[in-house]
């Protein structure tokens, strides 16, 4: 049997994800499309941003291993085959580095760095009071891998953190919330929010006027989760109408950008291209090296994506 390596990103991405794989599992058939004889070979599915219509026509596919930690594009493929296991990557690299982009972020509000940035613009010397980050409260929207160790991370640096996720979490240090009765509660009192949720049916649009209506007046907003979460236009009236302070945003409904969207110039917009937390290719092939290895020796699989719930 073999391996297909199947993605829609960049031909030179592709050749690497596919040297660095075959160097992993050099036990392995690890093919490209163009490269397969037969696809009925075919019993592992390796994807990154696959395209539609191909993984189901592989009859004897028994996993589908994402390289990705979010799975909502591979979910929305109508495609996608209803009874093959899709394991996403899960890898602490991650979750480190989303910790890393939360807390670099939250800082740059909490020192009030933009405002700075335009004050030097205007030539303007101007100190601004400095508040303590324990008088700051942090609100993390979605409490899996990532939300807690970037909840963790800012504990640490002295921030006052809640955080919401669709059932209720235990988290040392972080006062948690869940559900829809627990959401307004927990954006009472929140000077910056931080979405980090997974992208599904209900949570696709939360970024919107009504919950924005919610927050006090001058919240902070990092999206850092996906660009479904966000209705676009509600930031921004969010923004003029001084009920968001500032927004950094890194990911959008459409990517990249088109030249003409006005996230680009606006004043009280950071915007970033995808960076907060990239695939690291090194840790992620060992992960997905040793997930089929393990699946090979024993049958068994990682924790697989609960198709129902999205993540």
């Amino acid at each position: 049997m073999s391996i297909l390596l199947l993605t829609s990103v960049s031909t030179e991405e592709e050749t690497m994800w596919l040297k660095q794989l075959r160097s992993a599992l050099p036990e392995e058939d690890i093919r490209l499309l163009a490269d397969l004889d037969d696809t009925t070979d075919v019993d592992i599915a390796i994807v990154a941003n696959p395209p539609q219509e191909v993984l189901r026509t592989l009859p004897k596919l028994q996993l589908i291993q994402s390289l990705w930690a979010g799975v909502d594009a591979l979910l929305g493929d109508p495609t996608l085959p209803e009874n093959v296991p899709l394991v996403r990557l899960i890898d602490p690299t991650l979750s480190a580095s989303m910790a890393e982009a939360t807390a670099t972020h939250v800082l740059a509000l909490h020192r009030d760095l933009p405002r700075y940035a335009q004050q030097q613009q205007r030539q303007e010397w101007q100190q601004h009071e400095l508040l303590r980050s324990s008088d700051r409260t942090v609100g993390i929207l979605g409490l899996g891998e990532m939300g807690i160790a970037s909840a963790q991370q800012l504990r640490a640096l002295g921030f006052n953190v809640r955080g919401w996720s669709r059932s209720l979490k235990k988290v040392d240090g972080v006062e948690c919330f869940a559900g829809e009765g627990g959401l307004e509660t927990f954006l009472k009192g929140l000077d910056m929010l931080v979405n980090l949720l997974p992208l599904t049916s209900e949570t696709k649009g939360i970024l919107s006027e009504n919950l924005f209506s919610q927050l006090p007046k001058g919240t902070g907003l990092i999206n850092f989760g996906r660009g479904g979460h966000q209705i676009e236009g509600d930031v921004i009236t969010a923004l003029d109408d001084g009920q968001l302070s500032h927004a950094v945003l890194d990911v959008f409904s459409q990517e990249p950008l088109s030249a003409d969207n006005p996230l680009w110039r606006h004043p009280k917009i950071t915007l970033l291209p995808h960076v907060a937390a990239p695939t690291n290719p090194g840790t992620a092939v060992e992960i997905v090296a040793g997930n089929i290895r393990k699946y090979r020796k024993t049958g068994q699989l990682p924790k697989q994506v609960e198709r129902s719930v999205g993540y």
